[in-house]
């Protein structure tokens, strides 16, 4: 337990202990884009309870990346600086650390959400997202991605926050770039495992000509599910790219959107899946039960579902120096303190968080061992339309 609970670093960033909140989007912002009062309860909460420091949602860096999820957080214009400062000003009352992940949605959105057409870096659907065709993006709309990326980081410095998180997992515009399953580019930006790095490399290059110790972590995938694409090995060579461009930390997830429940494991909400999706809304009631049985006989979660990417960050970290944060399937304190002492530098959770934002305080204090989430996964599907919230197994 001491190792869990003794004060620790991430870059200049000072922890009072090893337990992060992992990013989770929270459906909590304005028509703007602006951290709603809601969110910051919500978040006043998770400090309250002690928690290392508080990775926020993913929050969107331009219009054309923003999330088809309801009421995404946007940092992608100075107006929104203030609004984002008052909410840091009042989790640092509790002496928290609170880092921005910023991101851009790339092909999982659609133009009906954005008004504007759907980027990637190569002109290939979304089997999740259904959007249309994406456009490939030229040289020049790279450059100004890469800029609106750098700009985001200098906006969240004068917010206040105590680092940013450059989102390179799960499917979204900077891991689509990464992944040889979604970049299938014949110049610079794609091919090798450099030119795929590239424009995480530009952004880190100006971003640490302008912001020289500013505290910058990546999330990335330590693999994915597709044949083509990221595995062990690649996630191991972008890990140390990472460490060499200027990052002070990386946290390891795994998966894209299109590979279904990869990223997150458990139980597949088919229920929530039916009353909350857009296109099954339109499905007659009474054909709900057979849309039901089929998806079971072809949806199904991996195994295992608990420490998923424990192996893979493992590895990661036995090929970098700076700190590896682990994520998924982390439930139990005795895992934690496992992980801590023998594989990881940091933990981070999300959904035993959704349940119980005071779980950290209530593992230091001995009451609690374990997070009380079943894995019904309904959180994840009910977060499309409606403000984050524990549904334990119910609608």
């Amino acid at each position: 337990m001491r190792k869990v609970f003794e004060e620790s670093k991430i870059g200049n960033i000072k922890l009072k202990n090893r337990i992060l909140r992992s990013a989770t989007h929270e459906s909590m912002a304005d028509s703007e884009g602006k951290p709603t009062e809601d969110l910051i309860k919500k978040y006043m909460e998770l400090a309250q309870g002690e928690v290392g420091a508080i990775i926020t949602g993913y929050t969107g860096v331009m219009q054309n990346g923003k999330s088809p999820a309801k009421n995404m957080l946007m940092l992608d214009k100075d107006e929104n600086i203030t609004s984002f400062k008052n909410m840091v000003n009042e989790i640092h009352k509790y002496d928290v650390p609170i880092i921005l992940q910023i991101a851009h949605c790339g092909r999982q959105t659609s133009e009906k959400v954005t008004g504007k057409p759907t980027v990637a870096p190569s002109p290939i659907r979304d089997k999740i997202y259904r959007g249309s065709v994406p456009h490939e993006l030229t040289d020049v709309a790279i450059n100004e991605i890469i800029e609106a990326f750098v700009n985001a980081i200098e906006r969240a410095i004068k917010a206040g926050f105590d680092g940013v998180e450059l989102h390179l997992a799960h499917g979204y515009l900077l891991s689509s770039f990464l992944s040889p399953h979604m970049n299938k580019r014949k110049d610079k930006w794609g091919g090798s495992t450099e030119n795929r790095f590239r424009i995480v490399s530009e952004i880190m290059k100006r971003a640490r000509q302008k912001f020289k110790n500013y505290p910058i972590l990546a999330k990335i995938n330590g693999y994915e599910a597709s044949k083509d694409g990221i595995k062990l090995e690649e996630a191991i060579k972008i890990s140390k790219a990472l460490e060499n461009s200027g990052i002070n930390a990386i946290e390891v997830s795994c998966g894209i959107a299109e590979e279904g429940f990869v990223t997150i494991r458990g139980k597949v909400p088919f229920d929530m899946i039916l009353k909350c999706d857009p296109t099954m809304k339109r499905i007659p009631e009474f054909l709900k039960p057979i849309v039901k049985h089929v998806g079971k006989l072809i949806v199904k979660s991996p195994e295992p579902h608990f420490l998923y990417n424990l192996n893979n960050a493992r590895e990661i970290k036995n090929k970098v120096t700076i700190p590896v944060i682990v994520v998924g399937g982390i439930r139990k304190f005795s895992d934690i303190e496992d992980i801590i002492a023998k594989d990881c530098d940091f933990v981070s959770m999300s959904r035993p968080f959704i349940i119980q934002p005071s779980i950290v305080k209530t593992f230091k204090e001995g009451k609690e061992k374990e997070s009380r989430c079943i894995n019904c996964n309904y959180c994840l599907i009910g977060v499309e339309t409606n403000e984050l919230k524990c549904y334990y197994g119910k609608i």
